[in-house]
């Protein structure tokens, strides 16, 4: 029986079919792929055996010790759901409780949009999910479409319309010049682009520069948008994280439904209840009615079938628990307010620590035009370079910030590495 095995694979390896491929050549044409600019930075730090490194890359929350934290609303939500509830199956478009929940944060607690279910929302795979499903239903609804990303913005937009297909362009979003917003430009790309483009907008905390439109401005990029018949897909990512305040920070998409317009939203728990790696999110979509909001999430969940079926259940009980209790809401609302107040701390605190040098450089962008998690800090990517090389701070090239990564106990060697690459400047 051995010796037929042998002589019965001595003849199969000699078959060969006219144009069939070699078993061995399947993925001779693979190469590595690049690697993601962010994890690349986490993957040099934990490598580096310094024990004076800093890590002001990672895009995560951390407290004034550099370790990652866990709520207490968060802990007491996962002490509720033990054993108390069963792990099925969730519907294609997510937890319904958790979904309405989160409307109520992005639209307004007592909205009439929500009242009269204009709104088609699903659960999602965090920010990134709703990014990528809303990306994917603008490309089957409105195939000729393409999308304004402004410049710069988080890299993984750019990935994210390109695997689905949508044609990118981009919009004026930073002025190095001023580390602020460039308005005048911005509008001029809103009024040029062709009648009823889209525009994908930061509400908030925009990564990675960390500067946000005043609410004046806001409103004139609303009016605009009325004028032009444009659509805006909101990413919030960071609602809390900016002012501590999730109603303060949904102020840019409230100014946005006052006026009128049907926009879409994504949002994410990433950051403000550190489930990072829960995955959860929402992507939401306003409709002129109820009948048009029943078809659109129809078809937004006839999309996330063949992609991941349904998403988990976890993370969605976490959130409708603490969101639908009171006294739990209460209690996320404080850390929430408590994580953005300690890093607006460790911006004014990195600001003075750089001025108290002696730096003839103008740091105000810092703690005056700049909010939330990132700082966009003006360095060269050189100098970031001498940053890692010789004071082993890891951060992204483009000179982002992680002030999460900031603590009281590495901003001063932070300030003066700062200081140390850019007084020949």
């Amino acid at each position: 029986m051995a010796i037929m095995k042998v002589f019965s694979s001595r003849i199969l390896s000699r078959i060969t079919v006219p144009g069939a491929r070699s078993m061995s050549s399947w993925w001779r044409s693979v190469n590595p792929a690049a690697k993601d600019p962010i994890l690349g930075v986490t993957e040099a730090f934990l490598a580096d055996p310094s024990p004076d490194k800093v890590n002001v890359g990672v895009g995560a929350y951390r407290d004034d010790n550099g370790k990652p934290v866990v709520l207490e609303c968060v802990r007491e939500a996962e002490r509720r759901i033990a054993g108390n509830l069963n792990m099925e199956y969730l519907p294609m478009g997510g937890s319904l409780n958790m979904v309405q929940e989160t409307l109520k944060l992005a639209y307004g607690e007592n909205s009439e949009l929500i009242k009269d279910k204009r709104i088609a929302a699903v659960q999602s795979l965090s920010g990134t999910g709703a990014c990528r499903l809303f990306a994917d239903f603008q490309k089957r609804f409105c195939p000729d479409s393409q999308i304004y990303i402004p410049v710069p913005t988080w890299a993984n937009h750019h990935n994210i319309w390109r695997d689905a297909q949508v044609p990118q362009r981009t919009y004026h979003y930073y002025l190095p010049e001023t580390r602020g917003l460039d308005f005048a430009a911005l509008m001029d790309d809103v009024k040029n682009a062709p009648n009823g483009s889209f525009f994908l907008l930061h509400a908030c905390a925009h990564n990675p520069t960390g500067v946000d439109p005043t609410e004046e401005q806001w409103q004139e990029i609303s009016y605009q948008f009325k004028v032009k018949g444009h659509f805006a897909f909101f990413d919030m990512a960071y609602q809390g994280f900016a002012s501590g305040d999730p109603e303060k920070d949904a102020r840019s998409i409230r100014i946005f439904l006052e006026d009128g317009h049907l926009i879409g939203i994504s949002q994410s728990y990433a950051k403000n209840m550190g489930l990072y790696g829960q995955r959860v999110g929402c992507l939401s979509v306003l409709c002129e009615d109820e009948k048009q909001a029943i078809a659109v999430k129809s078809q937004l969940q006839q999309l996330a079938r063949p992609m991941y079926s349904n998403p988990p259940v976890h993370g969605a009980l976490i959130v409708s628990t603490i969101l639908g209790d009171p006294d739990l809401k209460k209690l996320w609302l404080k850390e929430v307010k408590g994580m953005a107040d300690r890093i607006i701390g460790m911006r004014t605190a990195l600001r003075a620590n750089v001025e108290k040098l002696g730096s003839t450089s103008s740091w105000r962008h810092i703690t005056d035009q700049q909010i939330g998690m990132f700082c966009y800090s003006g360095l060269t990517p050189e100098q970031v370079d001498r940053l890692t090389n010789e004071f082993r701070i890891y951060m992204t090239r483009n000179g982002r910030i992680s002030m999460a990564g900031v603590t009281t106990g590495n901003v001063g060697y932070l300030a003066n590495a700062i200081h140390e690459v850019t007084k020949s400047a």
